[in-house]
Formats: C-alpha cells, sequence, structure tokens
C-alpha cells in the first residue's frame, strides 16, 4: 500500500507529486496523459514567470521536475473508479489493476464538451481551442469565430472584440446567457451573430482557415473566414471516478473547502475537477501543492 496516490496528470496532479516526493511521501501518480486540459491549448501567457509558452513546452517542464524524484509513475493508466478501502482507498484501473493507498488526491480535471464535427479534433490546438481566457491574446488582429450561446461564449465574445478583428459568435438556439451579458454585446462591424446556425465543420490545413455553418431554419450553408474557433460549450467535470462516493455539486465538480478536503477523510481534491473557482493552470498548481501538503499532515497525524 502506498502512503498517497495522485489521480491526474494535469498541473493540480503534477503539482501535487512534486509536494508530496518533496515530503518524502510513498506515492504513485496515475493519469490517463500528463498535461491535462493544458494538450488542448496552444500557447500560454498566463502562467507566472512565463510571458509566452507554448503548451507542450510547460508540460515538458512539468513533467521533468517530476522526474527528478523517485516517485512511481503510471501513465497511460485510465482509472474507472475510486472505492473506500480498510486503512485508505483503493484506486480500479479499466483494466483490471488496483492500487491501494493510506490517502488520496482526485485531480483529474474536466474536458471540454465538444462539437462533434469534422475537422474539430485535427485541428485542435491550431486554432480550434476550448479556453478564450488562456488563448485569446495569440489571436489578436485576427478574425474569430466562437460557439456556443451560454455565458462561458458571451465572456468569450466579450473578451474577444476588445482584441480581435472581428468575431462570428454562431449558435445553436438563441441566445441563453445572462440578460446582462447578451446587454453587452456590442453594435458595430466587430460582431456578427448567427442564432440558430450550426456548426458543420471546421477546415484548414495545418492551421485552421474557415468554417462552415448552416441556418437549421432554412439549411443554407454559410462559411466563415476565420483562423480561429473558441468552443464554449461547456465543460465536463472528470469526477466519474468518485460518483457515489462523494456528493457533487450541481455541476458534477467535487466539493472541497479551503485545505482541499472532500467529506471524507484522507481524501483530497485538486484543481478544474472541484468547485473552486477559476479554472486556471496557476490556480489548478496552487491547489495540488496544497492538497499534498494536507495530505502530508493527515499521514503524519496517522503515524
Amino acid at each position: 500500500m502506498y502512503d498517497l496516490m495522485v489521480i491526474g496528470g494535469g498541473p493540480a496532479g503534477l503539482a501535487a507529486t512534486i509536494y508530496a516526493a518533496r515530503k518524502r511521501i510513498n506515492a504513485v501518480l496515475i493519469s490517463q496523459d500528463v498535461g491535462g486540459q493544458m494538450n488542448w491549448t496552444l500557447g500560454i501567457e498566463n502562467y507566472l514567470g512565463y510571458q509566452f509558452i507554448e503548451a507542450p513546452e510547460l508540460i515538458g517542464k512539468f513533467q521533468a521536475q517530476v522526474d527528478q524524484f523517485p516517485v512511481e509513475q503510471k501513465i497511460g493508466e485510465q482509472v474507472a473508479r475510486v472505492e473506500k478501502a480498510y486503512g485508505g482507498y483503493v484506486a480500479l484501473l479499466e483494466d483490471g489493476e488496483r492500487y491501494e493507498a493510506r490517502a488520496a488526491i482526485i485531480a483529474t480535471g474536466k474536458r471540454p464538451r465538444m462539437l462533434g464535427v469534422p475537422g474539430e479534433r485535427e485541428l485542435t490546438g491550431r486554432g480550434v481551442t476550448y479556453c478564450a481566457i488562456c488563448d485569446g491574446p495569440i489571436f489578436a488582429g485576427q478574425r474569430v469565430a466562437v460557439v456556443g450561446g451560454g455565458n462561458s461564449a458571451l465572456e468569450a465574445v466579450l473578451d474577444m472584440v476588445k482584441i480581435a478583428e472581428h468575431v462570428d459568435m454562431v449558435s445553436l438556439t438563441p441566445l441563453t446567457g445572462d440578460r446582462v451579458l447578451i446587454d453587452q454585446l456590442p453594435d458595430g462591424d466587430k460582431l456578427t451573430v448567427y442564432t440558430e446556425h450550426q456548426t458543420e465543420r471546421i477546415q484548414g490545413d495545418p492551421m485552421v482557415e474557415s468554417m462552415v455553418i448552416k441556418d437549421i431554419r432554412n439549411g443554407q450553408e454559410k462559411r466563415l473566414e476565420v483562423t480561429g474557433v473558441f468552443i464554449e460549450i461547456g465543460l465536463v467535470p472528470n469526477s466519474h471516478p468518485v460518483r457515489g462516493l462523494l456528493d457533487l455539486n450541481q455541476w458534477g465538480e467535487i466539493p472541497v473547502n479551503c485545505s482541499c478536503e472532500t467529506a471524507l477523510p484522507g481524501l483530497y481534491a485538486a484543481g478544474d475537477v472541484t468547485n473552486v473557482p477559476e479554472k486556471q493552470i496557476v490556480v489548478a498548481a496552487g491547489e495540488g501543492a496544497k492538497a499534498a501538503l494536507q495530505a502530508h499532515r493527515y499521514l503524519q497525524r496517522l503515524a
């Protein structure tokens, strides 16, 4: 049995692993990948210490720092379920393997809700992005599209009209966000709103060059010449491994207190999978460090 298992390899999970290793905790890192949601973005301009850094480079730096320590890493492994076990917790993997630890940190993040249209997956990180806050400045002075009609899409539009040449907003339904945000949409030639339009496909090679939308009322298609597509139709927390073990909030997030503690002793959560506001790399990394320090104190009390 390990002292601690960290589930998730994004900023929160990697920071937690580093802090656990520095405290000489016998820990194991279990994750489907390294980088988490950072793999969905191209460049990062708001992480402390870097005016600009490409996501793969930052992920590599995180990984190199983890690799300095003799921590067991199980990368490419998908945790299906976490259960309470005698003396701690057990992680049951999709392939049937199981790992046990006296304490656990859930840092599985969120995943973007995808459109599922041709070109989306192939052009992710090449003009298709799921975070206007993260990637917006990269597209300054360019023509971009925001897909969605809720609050996240409206906020993305309000951010992008300040810096983009033009913004096309594409929503399958009439706008559903808060009226206070809708009322802030600017008039003029910097924004075009297409409601009741469906995104058909995204095109370009090797980067986004255009997208095709269809008016669902008459079936007419239109091609938008854009170099960036912000898909803002929501995020889904990867909280399924603890569903049934913990009560989740209405968005499926894991509720934690300011010490990253869940409702169960010895079970912590950090990063975007939790109810902590502001889903940012720097916030997730800080929460991961905090969770590891709290887990260390918990394990000391058990000794």
